[in-house]
């Protein structure tokens, strides 16, 4: 056993191997077979103990076959492990014959990779793990025996770069990786260096030849630059700007043909000429002068023909600069148009009664318009820029912030504050901001507007305040009705009575209420007739000169006393009239100097007589109105301006025109109104301290509120105290084509002589009208026929055979006629129409169209002398 175990442990060395041990199973086997000799050897040494255990001992015969026993199975373990230890044996024979072919193969595979690495191109190279050469190509060698260096083994990593540094054949060092570096050699070749470790701590180092590579890549990148330098100019050549490199020196390195053509060029030009040289014939010759940038990075030039260039000027970091030409003709002119357009837009803005500003995000203002700024008492464009901390108080600008807060987070508000004005007036005060949004969502500012609804405002808390009563007013009510109802649960017939009775008396006092006003409206010719007769008689016997002076004061003063009844019956009546909606608006276009200048000439003799100057400015304009409805509200205006001036004081009629409208203007010198006052003027039953000892019931501008309500014509009062006062009235303006006839004009002309021996006629039934007009008109100088009926006027006049200048008829003369026919079938039987006077009470639109177009003067009761006279003197003419 001693010797197989000799003979199986003594083999012969391996051969060195200058790359990683092999591990192979041949090495577990050896091992194995080293532990079956030491278990041999233990197992012996136990069998020898054993046997002189047996021999030297003395026991009875049981123990001899005991210890045989054991002796016998213990041989056979020995037995069976010396079979185990031979069957080892022979497993390590094959195996070591196996790890001989194993060596041999292993040689052969050394050599093989001795080959492949020396048939490599590369330059190889392998260090050990104290960095040492193992084992390197012929390649390798070979390439650096070109310096006369010699590559030898054990020689050290940091010799061969000692060796390699002082060489001189390395020119520069590019580190692309940790793994990789690349040389640029001396000889203008490149050397790329590859290092990779081993698993025992060695070092492989790999020398790569890229110089054909790097010839490669360097043709590569220079046709990539030719073709992106093509691309280049064929790029700068297509844009619409011109575009010019200048060098540092001031050369002219490269431009585009749309530079030559802006800053037209000729065609000299050439590269590398100097840029001032290549300028100076162009358009822009101060453009290739040294002190080009002193005079700034972008301007712009105006071109004789109109044209507008934009020059910007782009210095590098070499020196060099890129100036840059723009034709901005379009843009220039479109920005002259934004700036025209911004111009009406800064104009209606600040027209617009309305408050409109742009706040940015940034909490400032960008614009304000004019109100904005009188609002505020700001001067102008002060606040542009402005934050609105700066600009208002604040409190003003905490209450505000989160409006303006939520509103540049895109939220569209409408809400009211209370402010106070520069001058202390309180006013509530109505907001508006909206959220300017940009193309991408986002909110770039807000704009603002307010308006002023202080009024609204007042108006909705009375109305709310009128809901609150009517709201207890309610809930009174519906309890005394509960009340009620419990109460008369059982009185349902007695109070259905009571409905039906209630409902009856009711409809009485609405019937009674319509008759009152239908008896106004109505009994105005009967009231009126009498009234009539003795303002007729009463100016006739004015007029009288037989009359002595006590006579001539009484009847003044019964004259001035049936003035005041006239005007207060008359006042009521047509305050009857409008509320009973009997006065409806004609509407008709006529020349407006009509009807002035008769007004000019009834008031100034009054204006006169009462001490005062009555001016009057003539207008030729035609308006669209009812001219005896706006002459009702002149004529008030008139008489207040006479009633409320003192003597010496001056009126003035006159007009001004706007684009739309003509304002007719009534001013005086007189006491004037309080400015609390004016408002309260309109009502009915108030009156001022009149400068005269009228008496009237302050009805006059209660009508006239009520007939510019029916004409839809705006009123204006302006007044000061001790000064005087303004009424105007704003009537729409005409235009010739609606004319058609020539409107009536209720007094036109002078006062002439021409009353003097006209022929008269008077037509009325009522006897004591047809006395007291005779003897008005004859006081006139006229000749007087007059008649209570057509067949009366036949038999005064031999059949309407005698001449006759002018008709006075009344329009109601009898239940079955009236004056229209009684006017026709007169003039029927006349050589020739001749004009005529219808005087009634009948206000009506249809009587008033009637007039017009059968060519009639109207003139409605009570008929005041003076109109009266002006009336026939215009007939007459």
């Amino acid at each position: 056993m001693a010797n197989n175990s000799t003979a199986c442990t003594s083999t012969r060395p391996l051969p060195e191997w200058p790359l990683d041990s092999v591990h192979s199973p041949e090495h577990d086997r050896v091992d194995e077979l080293q532990a079956l000799r030491q278990e041999n050897a233990r197992l012996k040494r136990i069998n020898a103990a054993l046997i002189e255990r047996v021999e030297s001992g003395r026991s009875y015969q049981s123990e001899a076959y005991a210890s045989f026993k054991h002796s016998v199975v213990l041989a056979e373990q020995v037995r069976e492990r010396t079979d185990a230890l031979s069957d080892a044996m022979h497993e390590l024979k094959t195996s070591n014959a196996l790890l001989t072919q194993a060596s041999h193969q292993a040689q052969v595979a050394h050599q093989h990779l001795v080959d492949a690495i020396d048939s490599i191109s590369d330059g190889f190279v392998l260090f050990d793990a104290e960095r040492k050469i193992v084992l390197f190509n012929r390649h390798f060698e070979s390439f650096w025996q070109q310096s006369t260096l010699q590559i030898s083994k054990q020689m050290s990593m940091q010799t061969l770069n000692r060796v390699i540094a002082d060489s001189g054949m390395i020119a520069e060092k590019l580190r692309t990786s940790t793994e990789q570096v690349v040389y640029r050699l001396s000889n203008g070749r490149w050397l790329q260096v590859t290092e990779r470790p081993t698993l025992d701590g060695g070092l492989v180092v790999v020398h790569t030849d890229i110089t054909d590579l790097k010839l490669r890549e360097t043709r590569r990148r220079e046709r990539e630059l030719a073709q992106k330098t093509r691309l280049l100019q064929q790029t700068v050549d297509n844009l619409s700007q011109g575009v010019a490199l200048v060098s540092a020196r001031g050369v002219l390195e490269l431009c585009n043909y749309r530079f030559l053509q802006l800053a037209n060029i000729a065609g000299g030009y050439r590269s590398g000429m100097p840029f001032a040289e290549v300028m100076r014939e162009s358009l822009l010759p101060g453009l290739g002068q040294p002190d080009t940038q002193l005079r700034g990075m972008t301007r712009e030039h105006h071109l004789d023909d109109g044209h507008v260039l934009e020059v910007r000027l782009h210095v590098l970091a070499d020196g060099s600069s890129v100036h840059t030409l723009s034709d901005i003709t379009e843009r220039y002119r479109h920005a002259e148009a934004l700036r025209e357009s911004e111009h009406w837009i800064r104009m209606i803005t600040d027209h617009v009664p309305a408050m409109i500003a742009y706040v940015r995000h940034d909490f400032t203002y960008s614009f304000v318009n004019k109100v904005y700024e009188q609002w505020y008492n700001w001067p102008h464009n002060s606040a542009l820029g402005c934050s609105l901390r700066e600009a208002h108080r604040d409190e003003h600008f905490r209450r505000l912030q989160p409006y303006i807060s939520r509103a540049l987070q895109g939220e569209t508000l409408t809400f009211e504050v209370a402010e106070t004005s520069v001058g202390g007036k309180n006013c509530h005060m109505q907001r508006s901001y909206v959220p300017n949004r940009l193309a991408d969502g986002s909110v770039d500012g807000i704009f603002v507007m307010v308006k002023d609804i202080t009024e609204r405002h007042r108006n909705a808390e009375a109305l709310h305040q009128a809901y609150q009563h009517l709201e207890e007013r309610v809930r009174e009510r519906t309890r005394e009705l509960t009340e009620l109802n419990a109460q008369l649960v059982g009185e349902v017939e007695e109070r259905r009575l009571a409905e039906a009775r209630l409902r009856e008396a009711k409809h009485q006092a609405d019937e009674a209420n319509l008759s009152k006003t239908k008896f106004l409206a109505a009994v105005s010719h009967d009231l009126l007739q009498p009234l009539n007769a003795a303002r007729l008689f009463t100016s006739a016997l004015v007029e009288h000169k037989n009359c002595g002076a006590d006579a001539q004061s009484m009847l003044k003063n019964v004259s001035n006393s049936l003035d005041d009844v006239e005007n207060l019956l008359g006042t009521l009546v047509d305050i009857s009239k409008l509320d009973a909606g009997v006065i409806t608006a004609d509407i008709g276009v006529f020349a407006v100097e009509d009807l002035l200048s008769n007004l000019a000439v009834e008031y100034r003799e009054m204006a006169r007589s009462a001490g005062l100057q009555l001016d009057f400015v003539s207008s030729s304009v035609l308006v669209k109105s009812d001219i005896h409805l706006l002459a009702r509200v002149l004529r008030n205006f008139l008489s207040n301006a006479i009633r409320y001036t003192g003597q010496g004081g001056r009126i003035l009629l006159g007009c001004r025109r706007t684009a739309s409208a003509l304002w007719i203007e009534i001013w005086d010198t007189g006491a004037g109104i309080p400015e609390d006052k004016l408002d309260e003027i309109f009502l009915e039953f108030k009156r001022g301290d009149s400068q005269r000892q009228d008496r009237g019931l302050g009805l006059g501008l209660a009508i006239v509120d009520k007939i510019t309500r029916i004409l839809q014509h705006r009123l204006r009062v302006q007044s000061r105290p001790g000064h005087g006062s303004v009424f105007a009235i704003e009537v729409p303006l005409g235009h010739r084509h609606e004319l058609g006839m020539r409107a009536e004009a209720e007094y036109q002309g002078h006062v002439l002589e021409r009353l003097q021996g006209a022929r008269i006629w008077v037509l009325d039934n009522d006897a004591a009208i047809c006395q007291a007009m005779q003897n008005l008109l004859e006081g006139w100088g006229c000749e007087v026929v007059t008649a209570l009926s057509e067949a009366h006027l036949a038999e005064q006049t031999a059949g309407l055979s005698l001449p006759v200048d002018v008709l006075i008829v009344d329009y109601h003369l009898d239940d079955v006629v009236d004056g229209v026919g009684a006017i026709a079938r007169i003039n029927a039987q006349l050589a020739g129409p001749v004009p005529a006077l219808m005087i009634t009470a009948n206000y009506s639109n249809e009587l008033k169209q009637e007039m017009r177009q059968l060519g009639h003067t109207l003139m409605h009761k009570p008929v005041k002398p003076m109109r009266l006279k002006t009336t026939l003197n215009h007939l007459l003419g």
